[in-house]
């Protein structure tokens, strides 16, 4: 059943000031135009000097976000949905594996696990290419490690039919399949953006989610948060998130005023103001 979407304005103040950490995703919500804008990079530094913990959660690849978990002010950043993370040198004495000082990489599955499924994700990602016409896969995807990516809108575009097409045919191969914003993402495993956040909390802070949630809230675009929204009592859609209402299940519970980036520093702003 959909949730009826209420302006941020109505977030009361009392339940503002006992979050104490902001899960939010990249594309759309951070980013406007593909680039972090100026006041969304505010926002997070302002968030973090208040003490809130901060981690964006992405469908994005890691090779892709490595150069945004060093130089943004975040604990770490989750990224192929869910199934590996970089963690700020901030948050561990670890260093990463191909030599980065600056963080630590982690994964969800097994080295042989992610082997497997890699070898799996290539076959039926040339059978999307071969057989959805106009598909492509992402630029971004020689940092993907355990997910396939096809460009629905970034570079490219594809109808809505033909997004079904690629969804039902990655699912057809048992595959995990979901679509954001910019990108159709197919994976192997039982992992996803509510899994990755219950894993970085476990990771970092040896707590569990569940039992704080109230204390998070989180900040999305698109139907590849539903999950999210489904699950956080404080949840936050961007004014863009307009586009995928109608094919919303899980609705967030707030909307901001401003679209993107802009709308990321909304809700910053109307979490701090109530410390």
């Amino acid at each position: 059943m959909t949730r009826d979407l209420q302006p941020l304005a109505y977030w009361p103040a009392e339940a503002r000031r006992g979050i104490a950490g902001v899960f939010t995703d990249i594309d759309d919500t951070l980013t406007t135009g593909g680039a972090i804008t100026p006041d969304a990079l505010q926002a997070l530094a302002d968030l973090k000097a208040a003490g809130l913990h901060v981690i964006p959660i992405t469908g994005r690849p890691v090779g892709w976000s490595v150069p945004f978990a060093q130089s943004w002010p975040v604990d770490a950043i989750v990224a192929e949905n869910g199934s590996v993370a970089l963690i700020s040198s901030q948050n561990t004495p670890m260093s990463a594996s191909g030599g980065d000082s600056l963080l630590s990489k982690r994964y969800q599955q097994s080295a042989a696990e992610r082997a497997a499924n890699f070898a799996r994700m290539q076959q039926v990602a040339l059978r999307v290419l071969r057989e959805v016409p106009g598909a492509v896969l992402a630029e971004d995807s020689p940092g993907r490690e355990t997910d396939i990516a096809i460009d629905h809108s970034e570079f490219n575009h594809l109808p809505p039919e033909r997004i079904a097409q690629a969804v039902a045919l990655m699912r057809a191969e048992g595959m995990n399949a979901t679509v954001s914003s910019i990108h159709i993402n197919g994976w192997f495993g039982e992992h996803h953006k509510l899994a990755g956040a219950r894993w970085i909390v476990r990771e970092l802070f040896g707590r569990e989610l569940d039992a704080e949630i109230g204390r998070w809230a989180y900040v999305g675009d698109s139907t590849n948060d539903q999950l999210m929204f489904e699950h956080f009592p404080h949840s936050v859609g961007v004014a863009n998130i307009a586009r995928f209402l109608p094919e919303l299940v899980h609705r967030p519970r707030y909307l901001t005023q401003a679209e993107r980036g802009a709308g990321f520093a909304e809700v910053a702003r109307a979490l701090l103001s109530s410390r």
